[in-house]
């Protein structure tokens, strides 16, 4: 028996402003995603992303839905250098996404700003340094 990893899935309180948040970070959905209440996107590689709003979930796990907030889930995204992460920071943040780290230059060599998702999960942006 071979298991493999291939899906990441998120619940998601408002699926069109989540649909927003990942398609600025280059994410691609269907036209009119934001409507459905599941959705999802291929990675490369063999992965999808996909989002299940919260109503999705409690329709056949009733107890299946935690509270939002930060640290529910984690997602890096790497950039080209470490001006798109500061570039890119800028862009979502004037988008209205919250703050969790500003950019800064990380001891491991790597250029590191953390924004939330409207669920409240970590999104790191990253590049390296060199």
């Amino acid at each position: 028996m071979t298991v493999q990893l291939n899906v990441l899935g998120i619940v998601v309180a408002d699926m069109a402003a989540s649909i927003a948040f990942y398609r600025r970070l280059g994410i691609e959905f269907a036209a009119g995603a934001e409507s459905e209440p599941h959705v999802e996107a291929a990675l490369g590689g063999g992965m999808r992303l996909t989002f299940d709003t919260e109503e999705t979930i409690r329709s056949f796990h009733p107890e299946g839905v935690t509270k939002a907030g930060p640290g529910r889930i984690g997602i890096a995204f790497e950039c080209g250098s470490p001006g798109e992460v500061d570039a890119k920071f800028d862009e979502l943040t004037a988008a209205g996404c919250h703050v969790a780290l500003k950019p800064f230059d990380a001891f491991w060599g790597q250029r590191y700003a953390t924004v939330h998702d409207p669920d409240g999960n970590s999104v790191d942006l990253y590049a390296a340094l060199s």
